[in-house]
């Protein structure tokens, strides 16, 4: 019996949203429109972009890649009016390190219990954690997604 490549499928999945996350910001028709929060809406999506980048950036890079990352996920909620360019700045080092960091996973590693999980996860393997992440990810992007098209004249298309 072979093992899955568990990570190697989740930072594909990652990479992939992660991308298609910068393609839905550069879709939005001016900066501030970035930063809109329609009524009904509680955030918007320059702010969904910052909470993913960070969530991954402190997840797979500070606890699974030690790499010094220090979250400030308050400010990942209060910052407004970043160019967009400072958004993909930090899709881009959230993939670098999802790339660098899950390349180099081993099935061991997997099999442990995630450090420092969310509370809901708590005592699961990484794997499992891994998977919520990539879920996670997705949902913020379905949020980008369906924001940007009920703030667009012509339905986002």
């Amino acid at each position: 019996m072979t093992t899955v490549p568990i990570a190697g499928y989740v930072r594909e999945m990652l990479l992939r949203d992660l991308s298609a996350l910068e393609r839905e910001l550069e879709r939005y028709p001016s900066e501030s429109s970035v930063w809109a929060v329609p009524p009904g809406v509680t955030n918007s999506a320059g702010t969904l972009a910052l909470h993913a980048a960070g969530n991954l950036l402190h997840y797979v890079g500070a606890l699974l890649g030690k790499t010094g990352y220090v979250r400030d996920r308050d400010s990942e909620f209060s910052a407004r009016e970043l160019r967009r360019s400072e958004l993909t700045e930090r899709l881009h080092e959230a993939a670098g390190v999802v790339d660098g960091v899950l390349s180099g996973l081993s099935s061991e590693r997997l099999e442990e219990p995630f450090p420092e999980p969310p509370e809901a996860l708590r005592g699961r393997s990484t794997a499992v954690v891994l998977v919520h992440l990539a879920t996670h990810l997705s949902y913020h992007l379905g949020q980008v997604n369906y924001h940007r098209r009920i703030g667009s004249a012509d339905g986002g298309r």
